[in-house]
């Protein structure tokens, strides 16, 4: 019997290592994934390669200004990251689940990083938020290094809010260059208990967002 995924089901599962995932776009059923190796992203040393750093301290993207928002528009995030693209043939993200992360979202514990120029959705990510703990779910570009930039502007503001846990599910050839690296499912369990018991403020409250990444600039000495 298929299981609605309602916000409860869906941060429980996520307290336990779990999250869904559909064989296609097409897919009408969800699976349960619990990789027994976790990939994980370093917060407070993510590697940002040179010439991405430069990026964002331009703000340009190309030569082109772009703008960061957050959570001004998390439906067309997640739309896009389930559209099929010329580097992925088919997505995950089926209705039902579209459905129930914009009711995550509803509910504060979903958010998105949006990246615009000229007025447009160059790209963005969005991902789970419970505690201390950021679980990244998906990422696209229309745009070249969009999406690595929001990356980036993400792994600040989780550094600026207190988050202890940066979970990317998986390790692929996009998140290498940012040094993410595996943990076993057990070592994982072990971060992920008192990261779940803090609290953080994902919007950063008192901060603009060129401010959050010069501070985290600055304390990475990368000013």
């Amino acid at each position: 019997m298929q299981i609605v995924l309602t916000t409860e089901i869906l941060l429980e599962a996520y307290r336990h290592g779990l999250f869904p995932m559909a064989q296609s776009a097409e897919s009408t059923y969800v699976h349960w994934i619990c990789p027994d190796m976790r990939g994980q992203l370093s917060i407070e040393a993510l590697h940002i390669p040179r010439r991405l750093a430069k990026e964002v301290r331009q703000q340009k993207i190309g030569g082109v200004p772009y703008e960061i928002t957050v959570d001004q528009d998390f439906a067309a995030v997640i739309g896009a990251c389930g559209r099929k693209a010329e580097n992925r043939a088919d997505t995950w993200i089926n209705p039902e689940i579209f459905k129930a992360y914009c009711a995550l979202h509803d509910a504060g514990h979903a958010h998105s990083v949006e990246c615009w120029q000229n007025g447009e959705l160059a790209g963005g990510l969005y991902g789970v938020s419970i505690g201390r703990a950021f679980f990244g779910e998906s990422m696209f570009s229309v745009r070249r290094d969009a999406s690595k930039v929001s990356l980036i502007h993400l792994v600040a503001r989780l550094w600026r809010s207190g988050y202890k846990l940066l979970d990317t599910q998986f390790v692929n050839s996009h998140l290498e260059q940012f040094g993410v690296y595996e943990i076993p499912y057990a070592d994982y369990m072990l971060q992920l208990e008192p990261a779940l018991k803090g609290e953080a403020d994902f919007t950063c409250a008192g901060f603009n967002e060129k401010q959050i990444v010069s501070d985290y600039f600055k304390m990475r000495k990368m000013l």
